[in-house]
């Protein structure tokens, strides 16, 4: 494009078209040289065993990887890794959002692995937009001692629509953590407060994190997320908020009486601390390990165990189901059809469903 200014209208000013500017690329550069190398099943077991924590995030990445071929070679990894699982102490931790439960893990995690060394893994689950499906993964940055610590290992992972707080893949997670020899596990769910079942069902104990006098205390005593409490702390229990936390703690107790016992036998506890300033924290550690060794001592940590094992049987099923129905070459040429048709108005969504299912059930008759 010519320059106004080089019209006859400016006869004393002559502007030049300039030097072109080269690539900010290197055209010397030599892309295969930056491109990472597909690693065998065999190598990912290999380096899994090794505690090589790069290849164990390499696999736990390939774990929840929709690509089909992924999921095969996914598959491979965990059934090579599953006989050296099952030996770590699995704890999951819940709460409402901004409870602390991320710097309260950050605390946690360094007590124990100071007192009882060993190496620990975090399992941090951040919530998706439903927008854009993205998600921050910005636990980490929240986790300032353990993100530094040699023996730690954290891994965000979106939730990605997943209901109970945590990520469908998670519990394959935890198998090649445990392979790699991790022996504690720390699950972080992103604090929806109901829906915390899928969480329950992977871990050994399962902690409750709460605050004082943020409102209506009644709001925190819910019999499906108490009902599923192994352990109950109230955190921010430093400076002017002491007598809160204590009397919400008296206020917790007294709730948990109405409830049945539970199957465990476990009376749960609740105890206050602050994560800010690092103070009762070995007693929340001293309770989930006095809880360990009562379940250990009348059997149902490993009842617990096998019946976790078998709900994650059942949920791998639907899962696959869901996955088959979506992706039959008949319903997806009918979805469509089957949605403009209830937005029309002229089916409903009960009868257009039906439909759908009559005839997935027909084509794989």
């Amino acid at each position: 494009m010519e320059h106004p200014e080089n019209s006859s209208e400016y006869a004393g000013l002559q502007v030049n078209s300039g030097v072109a500017q080269p690539s900010i690329i290197n055209p010397y550069l030599k892309r295969s040289r930056f491109r990472r190398r597909e690693l065998s099943v065999g190598e990912l077991v290999e380096g899994i065993r090794k505690g090589d924590v790069t290849i164990l995030s390499q696999a736990v990445t390939l774990i929840e990887s929709v690509n089909p071929d992924h999921q095969a070679r996914a598959q491979e990894v965990i059934e090579k890794c599953l006989p050296f699982s099952g030996n770590s102490v699995r704890v999951g931790i819940s709460g409402v959002p901004g409870a602390g439960k991320s710097t309260s893990i950050d605390e946690f995690g360094i007590h124990v692995l100071k007192e009882k060394g060993g190496r620990l893994a975090v399992l941090a689950i951040d919530p998706s937009s439903e927008r854009t499906k993205g998600s921050i993964l910005g636990d980490k940055t929240r986790m300032e001692k353990l993100a530094l610590h040699p023996d730690s290992f954290i891994r965000p992972s979106p939730s990605a629509g997943s209901l109970g707080g945590v990520a469908r893949k998670t519990r394959e997670t935890i198998i090649l953590c445990e392979a790699a020899g991790f022996d504690k596990i720390f699950v972080e769910t992103v604090g929806v407060g109901q829906s915390e079942t899928a969480c329950h069902s992977m871990v050994d104990f399962f902690l409750l994190i709460q605050v004082a006098g943020t409102g209506d205390e009644l709001q925190g005593i819910k019999r499906g997320i108490m009902e599923i409490s192994d352990g109950i702390v109230i955190n921010k229990c430093d400076g002017d908020n002491v007598d809160r936390c204590h009397m919400a703690a008296t206020n917790f107790r007294n709730a948990l009486h109405f409830f049945p016992m539970p199957e465990s036998g476990w009376q749960p506890k609740v105890l206050c601390y602050s994560g800010f300033y690092g103070t009762g924290i070995k007693e929340v550690w001293d309770m989930i390990y006095q809880y360990i060794d009562f379940v250990r001592h009348n059997g149902y940590f490993e009842h617990r165990r096998q019946e976790q094992a078998k709900y994650w049987m059942y949920e791998s099923i639907n899962e696959h189901l869901r996955l088959n129905f979506y992706n039959n070459p008949a319903i997806v040429q009918q979805l469509q059809t089957a949605e403009q048709s209830v937005l029309a108005g002229q089916k409903t969504s009960f009868v257009a469903a039906q439909d759908l299912l009559d005839l997935y059930y027909h084509e794989i008759s």
